[in-house]
């Protein structure tokens, strides 16, 4: 992260988010925000329309998409306005502090599953805003291999009360259906790999909890 190292406005913010992610589980927390900002910086040092793409801006978007997450929203936060005015607050230039907080908004796959009428959105927004298909991609990844397995049980365990059958019925769910929403070719590439290290797991998983199915079934 010592790219922007001098860049006021990015380690004010870094600050922020340092402090507000401190209140997340372990499956969302600053470590998370460190990998996907990691991400997001090698999915544009890879990507060969670099030229249409801003640093700056996939550095704070994937430091701020999490802030105003749902499922961590505090009734006081309005999630549609809050990343904007945090930016405004330190100088941040209002067109720009429009572009992170659409860009953040629009990350999570939730947002872009539910909407089944309106399959295109995403992609249209991609066009006005290239960098959120490398911050979106970022995330993702996140979400898939064996960090995505490990914040997978965390979140299960921290926000959901699922058991651990449970929280395993989630790879299915959504996981392993990450990467065919991949928007960039090196973002799909990498989940392609950590998707077969889903399916592995999957397997292992398999084989060690059939030995209660034995049990049931009588053989020993």
């Amino acid at each position: 992260m010592d790219t922007f190292k001098d860049d006021p406005l990015v380690q004010a913010v870094t600050a922020y988010v340092k402090n507000y992610m401190s209140n997340y589980d372990a499956s969302h927390d600053w470590s998370h925000i460190e990998r996907v900002v990691g991400l997001s910086h090698y999915i544009y040092a890879k990507s060969a329309n670099k030229d249409s793409l801003d640093l700056r801006t996939i550095h704070l978007a994937a430091l701020l998409h999490d802030v105003g997450d749902k499922k961590y929203l505090k009734e006081s936060e309005d999630p549609t306005t809050l990343i904007a005015t945090l930016l405004t607050s330190f100088s941040c230039p209002a067109p720009l502090a429009s572009k992170i907080q659409t860009i953040c908004l629009n990350v999570s796959y939730s947002t872009e599953t539910k909407n089944p009428a309106n399959p295109g959105f995403i992609n249209s927004l991609i066009e006005q805003h290239p960098e959120l298909a490398v911050v979106q991609d970022a995330d993702r990844l996140d979400a898939v291999g064996a960090v995505g397995l490990g914040r997978m049980f965390t979140f299960g365990g921290a926000k959901t009360g699922r058991d651990m059958a449970g929280s395993m019925e989630h790879v299915d769910e959504k996981l392993v259906r990450l990467v065919d929403l991949a928007k960039t070719d090196v973002g799909r590439e990498l989940m392609k790999e950590r998707t077969e290290r889903l399916r592995v797991f999957q397997g292992w998983w398999e084989e060690e909890v059939g030995f209660v199915r034995r049990v049931g079934e009588g053989r020993g």
